[in-house]
């Protein structure tokens, strides 16, 4: 595509953005701060709606390339934004949510598969996309981190091996910039909030899916390992301590970082980010360091928890 098209897409997801502010503004859909909350100014929530617009023209210009993909994307993106409006029992949310990734499941072309594939799909789906919405707590990081993931689903697409249509990938990278524009800031214009959150999950893990069947290789799974690691091994974490796995809290180590340390946000998230791209590199290039990578992170992981837990305060 010439780069016209790609200047009206940028142009496009602005002017959407923009017009989803006064929606928002217009109808107090907004991100009030409470004692679990690592911001503290009031925020316009769903910001991350322009992923799901940036699909969307690419659906309308490509010619509905992946129509049972972006169904489910549908789906789960309307309950999120609905969600984020007034929350939604989890009797209602959860059902629709499995519907929505049993229709992407189509597109990935899971179901020629034996049954138990698909199961450990929808297993590893599940994880990545409450992976997602834990880690949307500061700004920039739903941002950052989404941009690096994209980066190398693109690398591999151009350079290792074709699994889906390039500009799929290019027009969700303008649309994640174009939030982390509103979003990447000391003070945000804007938050995720559970619609940008899920969505850009869900766009992640179709990729995702489509490079690890087109190529059978499992390593890919390493383009999101350090949320992987953080949420997995806070949930262990919080069950060594007795806790409610489902009810909210801030004992992800980036919250941590952000509010018992004091660290800028936009430098926790840089952080994560910059981990991330360094575990990605070492996936495409040397797979095995990829995996003493993951051990390292893992290690960092519980000796920054021993040294610093005893400051949280909840």
């Amino acid at each position: 595509m010439h780069l016209i098209f790609y200047i009206f897409i940028v142009v496009a997801l602005f002017v959407f953005e923009i017009l989803y502010f006064r929606v928002a503004d217009k109808f107090n859909i907004i991100d009030k701060p409470n004692e679990r909350s690592s911001h503290t100014h009031i925020t316009l929530r769903g910001g991350g709606v322009v992923f799901y617009f940036g699909v969307f023209l690419f659906m309308a210009l490509q010619g509905w390339l992946y129509p049972a993909f972006f169904l489910g994307l549908s789906l789960i993106s309307t309950v999120s934004f609905l969600d984020d409006i007034r929350p939604l029992s989890s009797l209602i949310r959860l059902p629709l949510h499995f519907v929505a990734m049993g229709l992407m499941f189509i597109d990935l072309g899971l179901y020629t598969l034996p049954w138990y594939f698909w199961v450990i799909a929808l297993v590893i789906a599940v994880g990545v996309i409450n992976a997602f919405n834990f880690m949307d707590g500061i700004n920039g990081i739903t941002g950052a981190y989404s941009t690096v993931a994209l980066v190398s689903l693109w690398y591999v697409n151009q350079y290792v091996a074709a699994f889906a249509d390039q500009n799929l990938i290019y027009i969700v990278f303008l649309s994640v910039l174009v939030f982390n524009f509103f979003n990447f800031r000391t003070k945000a214009s804007c938050f995720a909030g559970d619609v940008g959150s899920v969505s850009i999950a869900f766009i992640l893990v179709f990729l995702l899916g489509k490079l690890i069947v087109e190529s059978g290789d499992l390593r890919y799974l390493l383009f999101l390992g350090v949320y992987g690691i953080d949420t997995i091994l806070t949930i262990v974490h919080r069950i060594i301590l007795k806790e409610n796995i489902l009810k909210a809290h801030r004992k992800h180590a980036y919250q941590l970082m952000a509010n018992e340390l004091k660290i800028p946000h936009l430098i926790v998230s840089l952080c994560y980010s910059g981990l991330q791209l360094i575990l990605s590199i070492l996936v495409i290039l040397v797979p095995f360091y990829s995996l003493l990578f993951v051990v390292l992170l893992v290690i960092i992981y519980i000796v920054f928890k021993l040294k610093y837990f005893s400051l949280h305060k909840f």
